[in-house]
């Protein structure tokens, strides 16, 4: 079956035509042209503000003129990530999508359901002719995967609606009250290089299969950090004989748990090395066994350049013991609610080559104090390396309301629709719900959205079954809004 032939096939065809559409954030121009085209083809008022945020507005149907204006928010751009064995231009090709039972997927990329369902669900909704629904204001934003600049930048007199329903969350029977913050924390490190041992040989070491995820809605799943386990390697190894880093790779976004790394080394006794590398990759997948069962080292001897430089001996140990020490993971779980992240940290990216040593994270919490006390912590450490830590890309999290008459809303219409109560959570992600909370005084604000599993990874996916379930869900939202 076609997925343009999926139900509801509106809200499927739309999701085809803007995966079709290269949309990495930062790079959005040419589907911030495409909403306007899709907005101002159906004669609708559509408006692009400053930042490049794409506002249309469609009014009520007859019947419905009285209710409070809904804002509809979802964001344009995606997480572009693809597996090493995967060719792929995204900067020129549409998302090459498929069926698989119950789930579509992509080969070898990001699917870009996060957010491109919502999306989708919005431009189905303007679309329609015979859906009853009250004053809609859907409003698009960019770059919410890499700083959220189209949230913080947003012209806030653009929008008049008094309810906002965000179309970003990744259950289907959660409704979300709640968000992290967050703040990037990245290093830059120049070290001292020294030329090869005489004698030595090289050896590559790639550390691939791990399942990856978000960062932060995956960060509690006991995933591997593909960083954090070939520095763990490396460390390891060289406690058994003389080696020294020619180079290191690992991980690729920001936002996403590293699922690959890459290393160069020259090692005195190459037969040892590549049998102990082979025992550390059991002893990794036993620690690691169930999760992670695609977990693979793979090692094999090179010939090294007469050239080659690695780093020198001293900081070869500091930059590894750094690497080592740092935190990653859970730093600290909700005292409030049940079962919550508070905080936590990522180390996303790592690069060592020709001197210079980088670092990329992130840290997060739904607690501005403890997001301050985690990025102090994960600085700091790279502080006593010496090297230089720029901290930027700030952005608050959105304090859960229980009072909120939108959740007594959608509460009351799920129970009546499934016959179950909803998961009403507050995630450890950074929705951009936080910012606009701050932007859109007074707005009561919701998330909600269908089964999307793996997001920010090659294996993402979203449950076909699950979409015509959300789209039911809104729908029923929209028909029961209240007058203003």
């Amino acid at each position: 079956m076609d997925i343009q032939q999926l139900e509801p096939q509106k809200l499927w065809t739309s999701f085809c035509e803007l995966n079709a559409v290269p949309r990495p954030s930062k790079k959005e121009e040419r589907v911030i042209e495409f909403m306007l085209k899709f907005g101002q083809g159906l004669n609708l008022k559509t408006l692009r503000d400053e930042a490049g945020n794409v506002i249309i507005k469609k009014p009520a149907t007859p019947g419905m003129e009285h209710c409070q204006t809904v804002i509809l928010q979802s964001h344009l751009d995606m997480v572009h990530q693809k597996n090493a064995q995967t060719t792929f231009d995204f900067n020129n090709q549409g998302i090459d999508m498929f069926i698989d039972g119950d789930w579509v997927r992509a080969n070898g990329t990001t699917l870009g359901a996060d957010n491109g369902i919502g999306v989708a669900a919005i431009m189905a909704l303007l679309e329609s002719k015979d859906i009853t629904h009250p004053s809609l204001e859907a409003f698009f934003t960019i770059d919410e995967e890499t700083g959220m600049t189209g949230a913080k930048q947003m012209d806030a007199t653009l929008l008049s609606g008094t309810i906002l329903l965000n179309l970003d969350t990744e259950d289907d029977d959660e409704l979300s009250v709640g968000c992290a913050g967050g703040i990037d924390t990245n290093t830059h490190y120049n070290y001292q290089k020294e030329p090869l041992i005489n004698g030595f040989e090289g050896i590559e070491i790639q550390l691939s299969g791990l399942l990856g995820g978000h960062s932060g809605m995956d960060i509690d799943k006991g995933r591997g950090n593909a960083n954090k386990m070939l520095a763990r390697l490396i460390w390891e190894l060289q406690q058994t004989q003389n080696i020294q880093l020619i180079s290191f790779d690992g991980g690729s976004l920001r936002n996403a748990i590293p699922r690959e790394a890459h290393a160069l080394v020259a090692v005195e006794n190459k037969n040892n090395a590549l049998s102990f590398i082979g025992q550390f990759e059991s002893l990794l997948k036993s620690e690691y066994n169930p999760i992670e069962k695609h977990l693979k080292i793979s090692a094999k001897a090179i010939n090294l350049d007469s050239d080659s430089d690695a780093v020198s001996a001293l900081e070869f140990q500091k930059i590894l013991n750094t690497l080592c020490g740092v935190h990653n993971g859970v730093y600290r779980m909700s005292p409030d609610i049940e079962g919550l992240v508070e905080a936590s940290s990522s180390l996303a990216r790592v690069v060592i080559k020709n001197g210079e040593f980088i670092t990329q994270s992130l840290q997060r919490s739904s607690v501005e104090s403890t997001k301050k006390e985690v990025s102090m912590a994960f600085g700091s450490a790279f502080e006593n390396l010496g090297a230089k830590v720029e901290q930027s890309g700030d952005y608050p999290g959105w304090k859960p309301n229980l009072n909120s008459e939108i959740l007594k809303l959608l509460k009351d219409q799920y129970i009546q629709l499934f016959n179950e109560e909803p998961n009403v959570k507050a995630c450890h992600a950074g929705l951009e719900c936080g910012i606009l909370s701050e932007k859109l005084h007074g707005v009561d604000m919701i998330s909600f959205g269908p089964n999307i599993r793996a997001a920010h990874s090659p294996d993402e996916c979203v449950q076909i079954s699950s979409v015509q379930k959300f789209w039911n869900f809104l729908l029923e939202i929209l028909q029961k809004i209240p007058t203003a």
